[in-house]
């Protein structure tokens, strides 16, 4: 299984939108503990005596049955997962996520402490029929152990952006060089000078 490293995701991730604007002075994500969002694995994960636990995988958001709160659309989740007996234990580290609104995005990284339980409200995911594994498509819920207050960051790539719509044209973003001498009035290809009549 070609499982990709968690810097290879959130790198793909936070790469799209870098070229957004971020407007999101004193912008918070926030989540009261007990809350519950709906997630999937990135990758597919399979699980057998020989492999009974992952670290940093990465799980996105994803509609659930039983949830009370949701993630921004784009997030990443990096988690460990154990099998323990016939059910399979997630819990998570921290999350990058990124909040668009219209054309103004923030972003939001930090720690994010949650369990995963099944749709039915059990606390790990169980095996079907003897098979225990986890691929993209497959829902559960994370129901978070504290609640979370994630400021956002600064996107510099957005605050340049930002700076250039602000120039309006003016030159700001684009600044005109200063006057510097024509390349052909070098002293080794001086200016032609009126020679008297």
């Amino acid at each position: 299984m070609s499982f990709k490293s968690s810097p290879f995701w959130l790198t793909a991730l936070l790469g799209t939108f870098f070229v957004s604007p971020l407007h999101a002075e004193e912008s918070t994500l926030k989540l009261p503990s007990g809350a519950k969002v709906g997630v999937e694995v990135v990758e597919a994960l399979s699980f057998d005596s020989n492999q009974t636990r992952y670290t940093d995988i990465l799980l996105h958001p994803k509609q659930a049955n039983g949830t009370t709160h949701s993630l921004p659309e784009y997030c990443l989740l990096v988690a460990n997962a154990q099998l323990n007996g016939d059910r399979i234990r997630i819990t998570t580290q921290d999350a990058t996520c990124i909040e668009t609104h219209d054309s103004e995005s923030a972003i939001y990284s930090g720690d994010f402490a949650a369990s995963a339980y099944a749709e039915d409200g059990q606390y790990g995911l169980a095996c079907d029929s003897g098979a225990c594994s986890l691929e993209p498509g497959q829902t559960f819920i994370l129901a978070l152990e504290e609640s979370i207050h994630i400021e956002a960051q600064g996107n510099p790539s957005a605050e340049i952006n930002a700076t250039r719509r602000q120039a309006d044209g003016d030159g700001v973003a684009n600044p005109i060089p200063g006057e510097r001498p024509d390349p052909d009035q070098s002293i080794e290809n001086p200016a032609p000078t009126e020679q008297p009549e």
